[in-house]
Order: C-alpha cells, then sequence, then structure tokens
C-alpha cells in the first residue's frame, strides 16, 4: 500500500487545505498516510508564495524531496499551494523531479494526482484558484483541542504590495449555515478552541448577503455551547465592526484579542499602499477598541523599506508604534514581487536600510512587549496546554494564538494533557514568554454567557 506524506508551509488557512487534503488521503482505502517523507512513497508539499522568504522555503523543500527521489527513497512528488498557482508554468519545467502540480482551487484533486503519480504520469493540474469547500468534507484536523475555520477565501483589497488577490481570487464568503455545521461537527470532536480565519474577516458576507455580516455569524456560532474559545483572525480596522466589541463583552469565549493588519502609520506611504483609513483615523479605532474593551489585546503586523518609506516616514512608524504599545507586533521587511503594483513604484528602499529599519523596530517593540507583559506577574490566567515534553508543559492564554504569540511555560505540570484548560498564576515575564505555575492542577471551564 502506498504510503503518503504531507509537508504543510505558509499560513493558518493552508493549513486548512492541507487537512483537507489529508481527509480525501485518508477516505482512499487504497493508501495509507505517513509522518516522514523520508517513509513515504509520495511527497506532498503545499506550499506558500507570498514573499519572497516564503518562495525560497518552499522551493528548497521541493528540492529536498527531489534529492530523496534521486536517492531512491521517492516515487513521485506533487507540488501544491500557492507557489504552483502563481508559476504554474515554471516549476515543472525547472524542476523534472516534480510530477504532478495542483493549485489553491484544484488540491482537492489529490486522490486523482496520486494515481496518476502511481501511473507514472506526469502533468499540470493548476486551475482557477478558488476552492469553495463545505463543512461535509472529509478533513484531519492537525491539533486535538483547536481548530481553524476558514470562513472566506481570497481578497478583493488590492493592497499594492499583495499578490494574494492573483493568487487565492477575488473574495467569497461560506454561507452560515455551512460554518455551524462545520463548528457543531468539530465540538463532537472535542476542539475546545475555535479560530475565525480569513485574509479579511470583517468583509464577511458581503458577497452573498450584500452587506457584512460577521457579528451575525458570530451570534449564531456562540449558539453552540460546547467550545470555550473563540478566536479572531484576521481583522481589518478600516471595516472593523463596532458591534463586535459589543459582541466580546456580552460572551467571555470570545478572546478578547484583535489582530489588526495596519502595515504602516504614515500617510503617505499608506496611500501608496492602496489602504484605507488614516493614521488619525487608526489612532481614534485603538483608542475607543480600548475603552471598551480594556484589556483588549492587540496584535498588528507592519511592513519596512515600503517603496518611496523616507526616515520621516519610519520616524512616523517608529512614534505610531511608542504611543500605541502594541502586544504583540509582526515586522516585516518589504519584499518586491512581481506583478503587485508597488514592484514598479520608485525609489525603491536599498536591502540594507530595510535590515537597519527592521533591527530598530524590533529593538523598540521588544521593550514595549517586556513592559507589558509585566502586568501578567502576580495574576491568574486561563492557559491552554499544546505542548508537553519532559521539563514543561507549554501553553497559551486567551490572550495569545497558536504559534505566533506568547507561550507560557509551566515547569511543574502534575497530570496536565494536551488540550486541558488549567488556572495558571504568572510568576515571571519576559518579551515573548511567560511563567507560571498551575493554581489547582486542572479547570472545568463553563461555557459562555
Amino acid at each position: 500500500m502506498p504510503g503518503i506524506a504531507l509537508i504543510s508551509l505558509g499560513c493558518a488557512k493552508n493549513q486548512v487545505d492541507s487537512e483537507l487534503m489529508l481527509g480525501l488521503i485518508a477516505n482512499n482505502k487504497d493508501l495509507k498516510l505517513v509522518k516522514e517523507p523520508a517513509e513515504a512513497d509520495i511527497a506532498i508539499v503545499n506550499t506558500c508564495g507570498f514573499i519572497q522568504d516564503a518562495k525560497e522555503e518552499s522551493i528548497e523543500t521541493i528540492l529536498e524531496l527531489a534529492l530523496l527521489k534521486k536517492q531512491g527513497q521517492l516515487k513521485g512528488i506533487i507540488v501544491t499551494g500557492c507557489l504552483t498557482q502563481r508559476y504554474k508554468d515554471i516549476i515543472l519545467e525547472e524542476i523534472p523531479e516534480v510530477d504532478v502540480i495542483l493549485g489553491t482551487g484544484t488540491f482537492g484533486n489529490i486522490n486523482e494526482a496520486i494515481n496518476a503519480v502511481l501511473a507514472k504520469k506526469r502533468f499540470n493540474g493548476v486551475g482557477e484558484p478558488a476552492y469553495k469547500y463545505r463543512a461535509n468534507e472529509p478533513r484531519i484536523i492537525s491539533d486535538s483541542h483547536f481548530a481553524y475555520v476558514k470562513i472566506a477565501e481570497g481578497c478583493s483589497n488590492h493592497c499594492s504590495y499583495c499578490i494574494i488577490p492573483k493568487i487565492r481570487g477575488p473574495f467569497y464568503s461560506r454561507n452560515i449555515e455551512d460554518i455551524k455545521k462545520e463548528i457543531d461537527f468539530l465540538t463532537t470532536k472535542g476542539i475546545k478552541e475555535i479560530i475565525l480565519i480569513a485574509q479579511d474577516l470583517t468583509r464577511y458576507g458581503e458577497d452573498i448577503y450584500g452587506r457584512r455580516v460577521l457579528p451575525e455569524l458570530i451570534k449564531e456560532i456562540l449558539k453552540n455551547k460546547e467550545f470555550q474559545w473563540l478566536r479572531l483572525l484576521y481583522s481589518y480596522p478600516e471595516t472593523l465592526p463596532l458591534e463586535l466589541l459589543d459582541l466580546m463583552n456580552e460572551d467571555d469565549r470570545i478572546c478578547h484579542y484583535l489582530d489588526l493588519p495596519i502595515q504602516h502609520s504614515s500617510n503617505k506611504i499608506r496611500k501608496l499602499m492602496n489602504r484605507r483609513g488614516s493614521r488619525e483615523e487608526l489612532l481614534e479605532l485603538i483608542q475607543k477598541i480600548r475603552d471598551i474593551i480594556p484589556d483588549i489585546v492587540l496584535r498588528t503586523s507592519l511592513i519596512v523599506g515600503f517603496p518611496g518609506e523616507e526616515e520621516e516616514d519610519f520616524a512616523d512608524l517608529l512614534d505610531f508604534v511608542k504611543e500605541v504599545r502594541f502586544d504583540r507586533l509582526g515586522v516585516f521587511k518589504y519584499s518586491r514581487e512581481e506583478g503587485t503594483a508597488a514592484a514598479k513604484l520608485e525609489p525603491q528602499v536599498p536591502e540594507e536600510i530595510k535590515e537597519e529599519r527592521f533591527h530598530r523596530l524590533m529593538e523598540i517593540q521588544q521593550e514595549i512587549a517586556y513592559n507589558n507583559n509585566q502586568k501578567y506577574v502576580g495574576k491568574v490566567l486561563e492557559v491552554m496546554i499544546d505542548e508537553l515534553n519532559d521539563e514543561y508543559a507549554i501553553g497559551r492564554t486567551r490572550y495569545d494564538a497558536p504559534e505566533v504569540d506568547n507561550m507560557v511555560y509551566i515547569p511543574e505540570y502534575g497530570k496536565l494533557k494536551k488540550g486541558d484548560i488549567v488556572s495558571c498564576r504568572i510568576t515571571e515575564a519576559f518579551e515573548y514568554d511567560l511563567i507560571g505555575e498551575t493554581v489547582n492542577e486542572k479547570t472545568e471551564v463553563k461555557p459562555g454567557k
């Protein structure tokens, strides 16, 4: 029986696609899933092609598999995801070891692709970018206690630096009934944290209902009382509905956490980025959010070295970060991506200046993050356990998303299991990590109001 291994790269949205592929493969009784490519007959790579670093990681992974194939450890390689959707006419030509490529809209044909490889066929299976999955499709969740639910796909914002609309297509929403059905199924499997994801959550529904209905969707989701945390990724500040903040206050299962992709504060740079909303409007919104939800944790992502960013624009960004004091912050050096409007802008910022600005901004944010985290010392927080090793139980508070935010290390964790939610007193705090001790070994968390 052929063994199939899958490597998933990139974002959480890609992870959902990988889980759907795993579900389809697992439903094929003639195939078996294995963990390591070296143990497999066929290896699948679900790639990311968003920025240069992601493309390089994807290509390096493909080349590592190509070496295994040359050594006779693999019979075939299938590549899918954003990289193939973006470069569908190049990959098969440039990397002869790759047998089949699928795209962001055709990965559902994974079993047909596997059969083709086993029959020693080679073809390009990339098609339209949209894959509209439904709740009744088989899916193997990567984690036993939290799951991502993709409520929309694609993007219609057309930020000048971003290739996503060309890779994933225009924004489209799943309907409320289907999303609810998926969440109901996930909670029967013991999922405790539901993470809603989309390129832009706040536009949810505008294409199928004629208006944005994210709050209505969340109200329907909250009728399910079987999960403990509901997290939202990602909410564009320009279209954030204030009704959402009221919902956060009404039901404590909605994590007091918002990821607001801002990218820059300079009005000049924001205009060049084709982002709506001014610096002043952003500050006003952030203050309003914090007034309504005092314990809210705000994450954002920023870009340094965008074309035309002068020292005064970067100084504006530094001042903005110092004033807002984001709890979580990711910084990217601008990546010049062919096919985007920003790739044609001049002047492009030299790489050494991007690097220097990146480090200056991160130094400031490290100090802010350290000081922000000190407020947790001595407090008791709910912590969801994600991992156990010989030294620590490692978890997250409801203020932290998986893989990107703070982790809580618990040295003496008794009989805790992955997925447990515990009351934990924070004893030490650093820039990105907390140290804690359990107040009692395990707590039963009550459903939301």
